[in-house]
């Protein structure tokens, strides 16, 4: 049986202390930082960081997301990025 994913539709995720999303120009790509280092994302990880703010659902993300990139089915794809990054203790997310 399916677990539950780390976040709800209805859930609005955001970023956790002490992580910060920046874009680094000498790797030109986005970053999360934190005191101990950093992690490069992905080019579709930072298009879904990019959109965490704190105040949006993730169902309001990933239907974002659709419009930004016509044609590709992203639901499933968002989900596995949002449970990971909540497994690493980047995101949080409160109803």
């Amino acid at each position: 049986m399916p677990s539950e994913p780390a976040l709800q539709l209805d859930d609005t995720p955001q970023l956790c202390k002490p992580f910060r999303l920046q874009y680094e120009q000498t790797r030109s790509a986005w970053v999360l930082l934190y005191p101990e280092g950093m992690v490069k994302l992905s080019t579709s990880a930072s298009e879904i960081m990019k959109r965490i703010d704190g105040k949006t659902t993730l169902g309001a993300i990933i239907r974002d997301l659709e419009a930004a990139f016509p044609g590709a089915a992203l639901r499933q794809d968002v989900l596995d990025f949002i449970e990971t990054a909540h497994a690493r203790g980047w995101i949080s997310g409160a109803p």
